[in-house]
């Protein structure tokens, strides 16, 4: 991990020597590089179960296609922001390419921290670079609000995991998830206790993923934040979340865990289809892109509750699938938002008239957003109803209803973007340019590997 991380931290410190002019040129070619440097350690995570180990950091099959996601939205990020970023004067410019690459190298530690502490420490670290982008670049007054919403509703769900970092080592004398989850003297306490821990840990989980409930910040913070803070959230933070989920499954016992994980996993499943039906009220275009957002992350919630091999694969699958989807359709909304100043979807409407290259990029990531055959996004899906209805057969209805209404929503994301009528008071419309499809075709490139060999995203 150390040699993806030394290049982050020098491009870091590179961005305040270089001249003004090569800041965004270094910048993202730096940051393709890590990418390059992070896609080798694919090899590893198809042969051993832990590797690259330090005495602090490591990766696994769980932790490596999210570390290699990071790297990867960070060069698109950044080329997705040069449009806006570069009207600020020089040293706003380093200060936002710095805050990316401080966020990509939080991300770094996060997923392949061994210790829960250093686990810890590197999740809170993505809060206050996160807050930074959101007040500093967004564009309209409410940002103020969207920070309070985002900053109290992590850090206030982040203490109880503080508690149950400290509690397990008060009763285990160890942090390390390798130790954590190969001793079994965890089991030895009593029910109830274990049950608590494992409620703490996920509070602060499920409100950084966040599921239905718990995902009042998330909207706000997503139609607030600039262009890169939303795929920032939408593609890598809220994996957090499901990551950690993931990683304290295997660390508490499977007595507690099944003990909870009934109404953890009915209340997911009720939460993704509310969700799923709040996203055809919806008027503002990220809005409902964040809201289907919290419908996926309900959905790889209720997956890795399941507590099974299915539901953790199926779970993964879904949140790589999700990130680059996801990350892609907030990219096309501020195409269209560059042209007509909007988001309001009464108005931003018949774009296939005046960029009908642009119409075949709404159409793939639609479909791949509502699961259509042969995309990542219907295995990941499919392995989480099948885990799911294998469960529960009372289930079916409930997760059958939320899979039809998130393909209404996503075929309406695609209808009143590109059909109906061409405002007539908007002129001027700026044309897509090679930049623009490129930016677009970076995300769904990943997918074709994906769709290719879905064991690139499989826990061993």
């Amino acid at each position: 991990m150390i040699y993806i991380l030394i290049p982050s931290i020098a491009t870091l410190i590179l961005i305040w020597i270089i001249p003004p002019r090569l800041i965004w040129t270094t910048s993202i070619l730096n940051s393709f590089l890590i990418t390059i440097l992070s896609v080798n350690l694919l090899p590893c995570h198809l042969t051993s179960i832990w590797h690259n180990l330090s005495s602090n950091l490591g990766t696994d099959s769980l932790s490596t296609p999210l570390i290699i996601l990071s790297c990867w939205l960070v060069p698109i990020s950044l080329l997705a922001s040069i449009s806006t970023i570069k009207n600020y004067n020089t040293n706003n410019q380093r200060n936002f390419i710095s805050l990316i690459l401080i966020i990509n190298a939080a991300l770094i530690l996060t997923f392949s921290a061994l210790e829960l502490s250093l686990f810890y420490i590197s999740f809170e670290t993505t809060l206050l670079p996160t807050l930074t982008l959101i007040t500093r670049w967004g564009v309209q007054k409410e940002r103020f609000q969207a920070s309070i919403y985002f900053l109290f509703y992590t850090l206030i769900g982040s203490f109880p995991l503080l508690l149950a970092i400290i509690a397990l080592y008060v009763n285990t004398n160890s942090i390390i998830l390798p130790s954590l989850s190969l001793l079994n003297n965890i089991p030895t306490f009593s029910l109830t206790i274990t049950s608590i821990w494992w409620i703490l840990c996920l509070v602060a989980f499920i409100i950084k993923m966040p599921i239905y409930g718990f995902h009042l910040w998330l909207p706000k913070a997503h139609v607030e934040a600039p262009i890169a803070g939303s795929m920032i959230l939408a593609a890598i933070l809220l994996k957090l979340g499901g990551y950690g989920l993931a990683r304290t499954v295997t660390i508490f016992s499977l007595p507690s865990s099944n003990s909870i994980s009934l109404p953890l996993t009915t209340f997911c499943l009720w939460g993704a289809l509310i969700t799923s039906i709040i996203c055809l009220r919806q008027t503002d275009l990220k809005a409902l892109i964040a809201y289907s957002s919290v419908g996926h992350m309900s959905i790889v919630a209720s997956g890795i509750f399941s507590i099974s091999l299915w539901g953790l694969n199926g779970a993964l699958t879904l949140m790589i699938a999700h990130g680059l989807i996801s990350s892609a359709l907030f990219c096309l909304a501020n195409l269209l938002y560059e042209r007509n100043n909007t988001r309001t979807l009464s108005i931003t409407r018949g774009f296939k008239l005046v960029t009908p290259l642009l119409t075949i990029w709404w159409l793939i990531t639609c479909v791949s957003n509502l699961g259509l055959p042969p995309t990542p996004n219907l295995i990941g899906e499919l392995l989480i109803l099948s885990t799911i209805i294998d469960w529960n057969i009372i289930s079916t209805p409930i997760i059958t209803l939320t899979t039809v209404f998130g393909a209404i929503y996503s075929l309406l994301i695609y209808n009143n973007t590109n059909a109906n009528t061409f405002p007539n008071f908007l002129s001027n419309i700026q044309p897509i340019n090679t930049c623009n499809h490129i930016l677009i075709s970076l995300h769904l490139f990943p997918l074709i590997f994906l769709m290719i060999n879905p064991s690139l995203i499989t826990i061993n």
